[in-house]
């Protein structure tokens, strides 16, 4: 399997997929991800997969088992498997953000350019 190199918060940056995934390891996956203003990912548990977050340029709201964190540009976020999470953008602008799922989480290559397309496929992976 070939390494991921990449300029991972200039293309974070440039990024306007819901979802993107630009590396599936057999450990690792690594996803970028762009919430407009008001959106959410949803509230989601991995009950066998540990989240990280990395936000690069926004305002959200983290939801990790009823506590909420204010992150920003600069923030990273580690949620353990079997947490109930939900990242909401809070802010006036888009959120950037990449996010690394351990073990992977999406078929290799996914992208959902919007939530709509996300929430579709999945609902279709899981009939």
């Amino acid at each position: 399997m070939a390494p991921y190199v990449g300029k991972i918060e200039d293309l974070t940056l440039k990024n306007s997929f819901f979802r993107h995934v630009l590396f599936t390891g057999t450990h690792t996956q690594l996803v970028l991800m762009c919430l407009k203003p008001g959106e959410e990912i949803g509230s989601e548990v991995h009950k066998s997969v540990d989240q990280f977050f990395r936000f690069e340029e926004g305002q959200a709201q983290v939801i990790i088992d009823s506590q909420e964190y204010s992150v920003g540009g600069g923030d990273a976020v580690i949620v353990p498997a079997g947490s109930q999470h939900n990242i909401i953008n809070i802010g006036r602008d888009d959120l950037k953000l990449y996010t690394l799922y351990s073990p992977p989480n999406h078929p290799p290559g996914t992208i959902h350019k919007t939530k709509t397309d996300a929430d579709t496929a999945e609902a279709i992976s899981h009939h």
